[in-house]
């Protein structure tokens, strides 16, 4: 008799999260590793509480929206381009740059740790009771949507210096701290603006 196993879905790439003065967050996700192939998605929070995916294609807002909690889904083209430190992101409504500043000690740390043990979700449970403490509002691993459990590996941290970006045309404000902490899911982005290399299992029921 054959048993049902639960399947798990790898994505490496990058999370940028940033706030703004207008109150506006932004969770940037860039994926060049994925069971979708190479794509981008957005996971927007406006002042008001407002939530919003930004996603290239169905696929992916389909499996998004069922890991992740949101008002609204929107289908645009997610463009990110990556000039040395500058990154500019056009996605809809949303017009993006933002500066990747120094590394801090802690992505000194992280870099330190092999690969193979960094993006494992057994390391990222181990750690998940000390990124509580350093970052608040950061978690390694917790319970995702519809039964899904998930676990993020961060294998690098740079800090992000400078930003200015629009929303329909409206200008978002200055760099800010990602404060309340975005409310997508079990785990928000560090509260200081920053660029985290990452490795991200999604774990779907049987």
């Amino acid at each position: 008799m054959s048993s049902s196993r639960p399947v798990r879905h790898r994505f490496e790439g990058t999370i940028a999260g940033l706030g703004s003065t207008g109150g506006t967050r932004i969770v940037l996700g860039s994926w060049p590793v994925s069971p979708f192939g190479s794509f981008a998605d957005v996971m927007v929070e406006r002042a008001d509480g407002h939530r919003l995916l930004l996603a290239p294609d169905r696929q992916v807002a389909d499996f998004v929206q069922a890991t992740y909690t949101f008002d609204e889904v929107r289908l645009v083209e997610v463009d990110v381009r990556v000039g040395g430190p500058v990154w500019r992101v056009a996605a809809g409504p949303l017009a993006l740059t933002f500066t990747v500043g120094a590394r801090p000690p802690l992505g000194r740390l992280l870099r330190a740790v092999p690969a193979r043990v960094a993006s494992s979700p057994a390391w990222a449970s181990l750690v998940d009771p000390v990124a509580r403490v350093v970052l608040p509002g950061v978690r390694t691993r917790g319970t995702a949507g519809g039964g899904r459990r998930e676990w993020y590996g961060a294998r690098d941290l740079h800090r992000i210096a400078s930003m200015h970006g629009s929303w329909d045309g409206a200008d978002l404000g200055q760099l800010a701290p990602v404060d309340p902490p975005a409310r997508f899911g079990f785990s928000s982005t560090p509260v200081r603006p920053s660029l985290t290399r990452v490795v991200s299992t999604v774990e779907l029921p049987a």
